[in-house]
C-alpha cells in the first residue's frame, strides 16, 4: 500500500492546489482562472479582429433591420426604423462597451456591494437602503411604467441589454467580473432608475441641516443669520433680478413657532462632494457670428474610468440626437438634433430635509404627529453578503421618509444622525426618462417647456438655444412650498405645521427665455435674486464662476464655437483676484509700521513668496508657482479666522464654516489705517483659544508662513516644482478603484472657483458646444474613451485631447449612407 502513497499525495496536493487556484480567497481572485490563456484576463485583450469593419449580427426581438456606423472615436451612431429597435439597439451597443460599469453602479445604488466582495461592504449597503435609494428608484419605476412611452423606452433598452448579456460565456466576461469573481445579471428598468437615484444622491443629497442647528443652539439667531444668511453679499443669480414674473405666486406657508433641535455632535456620513459642480452658457444670435445661437456645457463631476458619459446618436422616425448618455440609462441627456441643443447643471437647492422624531416607547412602532401617535412602517431588508448567511435589516419608515439610524443601533460612522426622518424629493415618483425623451424629440422652445413637466429631481439648470433664435435657463425640478429657510435647520417632526406644504408649480419655477442682455448661463450659484418668491435654498456655488462667465459672455459680439470653447478652458481665478491684493496689502502694511506688532519684517522665504505673488496674474495654468502659494495661504487663513469658533476640535460639537462670500467680506472689512496698528472690529478674528488677542495681520503672517514652509517640505525651496498642477495633482482613478487602471498626476489647469473647475478629483466631465445653423456642428470632448475595457485603445484615448482643452468635431450623420471621411465600420443587426 505504501507504494501508492506518492502518487496519492500528488495527486491530493494537484487537487487542492487546483481547488485553490480556481476558488476566490478572501480579496485574492481565482487565480488560475484570472491567468488562464482560455478564460482569462488574457481574453480581454482587443485585436482589430473583434471590431470587424462590416458584420451582420442576428438578435433576437428586433422587428426591423437597425444599422450602425462607428466613427474613430469608436461612437455608435444608430439608425432604425422604429423606436423599439432604436432603444433596443441603444441598450445592445452600450452594455457591449460598458458592462460592467452600468451594472456595478445598480448595485452601489441597491446597496448590493456585499454580494460581490462579502462582510466588509455590509455596513455600506445598510447605508445605501437606509437612505432610501431602492425606495425612491421604485417609485419612481411605478411613476415611468404608467406612460406608454417611457414604458417602451425602458423596456426596449432592457432588452438589448440582456440579448447582449446572453451572448456572453465566461471568458467573454468584462475584465472586472474575472477579477472580482462574479457574473452579470439580467437587466430590468427598475436598474435604469436606480442609476437616476443614484445621481439623484451625487446632485441633491447634501444637507447642513444638522451642522446649521448646532450652530444655531451655540450662537443664537443673531449671528446665525449674520454668518449663514439666505442671501449672499456678492452674487450674481442665474436668473436676473428685476426679471418679470409671469404668474400670481401662491401663499408661503406661515412660519411656525421656532423649534430648537437638540444639540448633536451627528452629521450624516457619506455626503456627496460639495465640490461638484457645473457651468452652462448660450449666447443669441445677436452676439454670434452666424446670426443664431450657440450653446456649451460642462458638469463637473467626479472622474472616473471608464467615464461617467457614453456619446451615442440616436435616429429614428421623428429624432435625429446626438449627445451623452449615462451607460444605463436610455435616451440622451445632454446633447443635440437638428434644430435645439440642451444641457443641464446642478442647482443644489434646500430639497432634503431632516425631521426630529419622538417614539411612543422602545419598540418604535409609533411615532408622535399632529398631537396623535401615528404607525411606523416597518421593512425588512434581505441583504445578500458573499460568504456568509443572508443578512436582515428593519428600515423604519414614517411619513416624512426612513429612519436612517435610530439611538440603539450602529450606523455605518459614528456621525450619522440618529432618530431623525429624511425627507427628500428624490423618494418621490417621477418620470425623469419620458423629460429626456421629449427633449430628444424637441424643435422649438414650446417643446423644451413640455418636456420639462415631468422631470423632478435632481433639479438641474436646463439651458435650451434652438435654430427659430431662442435661447433660455431654467432651474427645473421638483421644489417644496416652504416657509423662509424651512428646511435650513432641523425640523420638529412632530409638529404637522413644519411637513412640506405641497410644491411650487412647475410653471412658476425660475426662468428666462431670451433676455435682453443676449445671453443665460449658471454655474450652480442662486437660481434667482432675493426678488423670486419662494425659498428654494441657501447654499449655493461662490459667486466666482458665474460671475466669470457672465463678464465675458457680456463681452461677445461675433462669437463662434471656439470663442466658447476658449471660455470653457478659463483659468482666471475671481476669488484670487478680489483676495489676494488685499492679503499682499496687509502684509505690505506690516512691513511699514512693524513696530507697532513687535514683529520682524516677513523672513526671505515668505518675502520671495510675496514677490512672486504680486507678479501673479490670477490665472491657474499648469506652471503658476502663485496659484499654489495663494491657494495654501487663503486655505490656511479660513482655517485659522474659523477654527476655534466652528471645528468640532475646538468646539466638542459638528458645525459648518461660514460662506467664502461670508468670509471675504468680514476680511475685507478689515481695513483700517496701518498708523492705528489696524484695529480689528470684529471678535471672530481673535483666535478664543490663546491669551492674546490676535488681529488680521497675525493670521495673514501665520497662515503664510505656514504655507511657504508647508510647501518647501514637499518640494523643497521655491521653484518650478511649486507649480500648481503639482500641487493640484489631478487623479482620474478607476471606478472601482483597481490599482493600474487609472491616470495619476494628471498635468492640466483649472481650480475650484475657475470656469475651468479641474480640482485633483473632480473635474469637466464632458464639454459640449454646439453651434445651431442650417447644417448644426457640435464640438466635444470626455476624460476617458467609449470602451470601459482596460485593454482597449478606447479605454481613455480621449483623455489627452481633454488634458489640453480640446475638442474633437462631432460626427452628426443625417442618413446612414452619409459618407464621411471618421466613419471606420459599418454593421447590420438584425432578427
Amino acid at each position: 500500500m505504501l507504494r501508492f502513497l506518492p502518487g496519492t499525495l500528488v495527486l491530493l496536493v494537484t487537487l487542492t492546489l487546483t481547488w485553490v487556484l480556481n476558488t476566490k480567497q478572501g480579496d485574492v481572485p481565482p487565480v488560475a482562472r484570472l491567468l488562464s490563456p482560455y478564460r482569462g484576463f488574457w481574453q480581454n485583450g482587443e485585436t482589430p479582429a473583434d471590431f470587424p469593419e462590416q458584420q451582420t449580427l442576428h438578435l433576437a426581438g428586433l422587428h426591423q433591420p437597425v444599422r450602425v456606423r462607428f466613427d474613430d472615436r469608436r461612437v455608435p451612431h444608430i439608425f432604425a426604423q422604429n423606436d423599439h429597435d432604436l432603444y433596443y439597439a441603444q441598450g445592445y451597443l452600450t452594455a457591449r462597451d460598458r458592462l460592467w460599469q452600468m451594472e456595478f453602479m445598480t448595485r452601489v445604488a441597491a446597496g448590493r456591494i456585499s454580494e460581490v466582495v462579502g462582510p466588509r461592504a455590509l455596513e455600506y449597503d445598510r447605508f445605501q437602503r437606509r437612505m432610501g435609494l431602492p425606495y425612491g428608484a421604485e417609485n419612481s419605476l411605478r411613476a415611468m411604467l404608467k406612460n406608454d412611452t417611457t414604458r417602451l423606452v425602458l423596456e426596449s433598452y432592457s432588452a438589448g441589454v440582456n440579448v447582449y448579456i446572453s451572448s456572453l460565456s465566461p471568458r467573454e466576461y468584462p475584465f472586472e467580473y474575472k477579477l472580482l469573481d462574479y457574473e452579470p445579471e439580467p437587466w430590468q428598468p427598475l436598474k435604469c432608475a436606480l442609476l437616476l437615484k443614484l445621481m439623484a444622491w451625487d446632485l441633491s443629497g447634501r444637507s447642513d441641516d444638522l451642522r446649521l442647528s448646532n450652530i444655531l443652539s451655540k450662537y443664537g439667531p443673531k449671528v446665525t443669520q449674520d454668518l449663514f444668511p439666505d442671501y449672499p453679499f456678492r452674487e450674481d443669480p442665474i436668473i436676473p433680478v428685476g426679471t418679470p414674473l409671469d404668474f400670481k405666486p401662491l401663499p408661503v406657508p406661515a412660519t411656525p413657532p421656532s423649534f430648537t433641535a437638540a444639540l448633536s455632535d451627528k452629521v450624516p456620513e457619506r455626503e456627496p462632494d460639495a465640490e461638484l459642480g457645473s457651468n452652462n452658457f448660450a449666447v443669441a444670435g445677436s452676439r454670434s457670428a452666424s446670426g443664431l445661437p450657440l450653446l456649451a456645457n460642462d458638469p463637473h463631476l467626479q472622474l472616473n474610468l471608464p467615464s461617467i458619459w457614453y456619446q451615442v446618436q440616436l435616429h429614428a422616425p421623428g429624432q435625429n440626437v446626438y449627445g451623452v448618455t449615462i451607460p444605463g440609462a436610455p435616451a440622451v441627456i445632454i446633447g443635440f438634433n437638428e434644430d435645439v441643443a440642451w444641457g443641464v447643471t446642478n442647482v443644489g437647492g434646500d430639497v432634503l430635509d431632516w425631521y426630529q422624531l419622538k417614539f411612543r416607547d422602545n419598540t418604535k412602532r409609533e411615532y408622535r404627529h399632529d398631537g396623535r401617535w401615528k404607525p411606523v412602517r416597518r421593512v425588512v431588508e434581505r441583504i445578500v453578503v458573499r460568504g456568509l448567511p443572508d443578512r436582515l435589516d428593519t428600515v423604519l419608515y414614517t411619513h416624512h421618509g426612513p429612519v436612517v439610524y435610530d439611538h440603539d443601533e450602529k450606523p455605518f460612522n459614528p456621525q450619522t444622525p440618529t432618530r431623525h426622518a429624511m425627507r427628500w424629493t428624490a423618494h418621490e415618483g417621477a418620470d425623469e426618462v419620458l423629460a429626456f425623451v421629449k427633449l430628444n424629440h424637441a424643435r422649438t422652445y414650446q417643446d423644451y417647456d413640455r418636456a420639462l413637466r415631468t422631470y423632478a429631481s435632481p433639479a438641474q439648470n436646463f439651458i435650451f438655444a434652438s435654430n427659430q433664435n431662442d435661447i433660455a435657463i431654467r432651474p427645473n425640478g421638483h421644489y417644496p412650498l416652504k416657509w423662509p429657510e424651512q428646511g435650513k435647520f432641523i425640523l420638529d417632526g412632530t409638529d404637522a405645521r413644519a411637513d412640506w406644504q405641497g410644491w411650487i408649480p412647475m410653471t412658476q419655477t425660475p426662468r428666462v427665455q431670451n433676455p435682453a442682455r443676449g445671453f443665460v448661463s449658471s454655474a450652480n450659484q442662486h437660481s434667482a435674486g432675493p426678488d423670486y418668491p419662494y425659498y428654494i435654498g441657501w447654499d449655493y456655488a461662490p459667486w466666482d464662476r458665474g460671475h466669470r462667465i457672465n463678464q465675458q459672455l457680456a463681452k461677445m459680439r461675433r462669437a463662434t464655437a471656439d470663442t466658447l470653447r476658449e471660455l470653457q478652458n478659463d483659468n482666471l481665478g475671481i476669488n484670487a483676484q478680489t483676495m489676494l491684493p488685499w492679503m499682499l496689502m496687509r502684509m505690505e502694511g506690516n512691513k511699514l509700521t512693524d513696530d507697532c506688532y513687535g514683529m520682524m519684517v516677513p523672513s526671505s522665504p515668505e518675502l520671495s513668496a510675496t514677490r512672486v505673488l504680486q507678479k501673479w496674474d490670477y490665472h491657474y495654468t499648469t506652471d503658476a508657482v502663485a496659484a499654489t502659494i495663494f491657494e495654501l495661504w487663503y486655505q490656511e487663513l479660513v482655517e485659522r479666522l474659523w477654527k476655534d469658533d466652528f471645528s468640532k476640535q475646538a468646539t466638542g460639537i459638528e458645525m459648518r464654516y461660514p460662506s467664502q462670500d461670508r468670509t471675504n467680506r468680514l476680511l475685507l472689512a478689515q481695513s483700517g489705517n496701518p498708523a492705528t496698528c489696524f484695529q480689528e472690529g470684529s471678535p471672530w478674528i481673535d483666535d478664543r483659544r490663546t491669551p492674546k488677542k490676535e488681529n488680521v495681520h497675525d493670521l495673514l503672517t501665520a497662515s503664510l508662513h505656514f504655507a511657504v514652509d508647508s510647501l518647501t517640505r514637499k518640494f523643497g525651496p521655491l521653484g518650478p516644482k511649486w507649480g500648481w498642477a503639482n500641487q493640484k495633482s489631478t487623479d482620474i482613478n478607476h471606478l472601482a478603484q483597481l490599482p493600474g487602471f487609472g491616470h495619476q498626476d494628471i498635468i492640466c489647469a483649472g481650480s475650484r472657483g475657475t470656469v475651468n473647475a479641474t480640482t485633483s478629483r473632480n473635474g469637466p466631465s464632458w464639454r459640449m458646444v454646439v453651434a445651431l445653423g442650417p447644417q448644426v456642428k457640435a464640438y466635444g470632448i470626455f476624460p476617458g474613451g467609449q470602451s470601459g475595457n482596460p485593454a482597449s485603445r478606447y479605454y481613455d484615448d480621449m483623455l489627452e485631447s481633454w488634458r489640453v482643452g480640446r475638442l474633437d468635431e462631432l460626427v452628426f450623420l443625417r442618413a446612414a449612407d452619409e459618407n464621411h471621411p471618421r466613419l471606420q465600420a459599418a454593421w447590420r443587426l438584425e432578427q
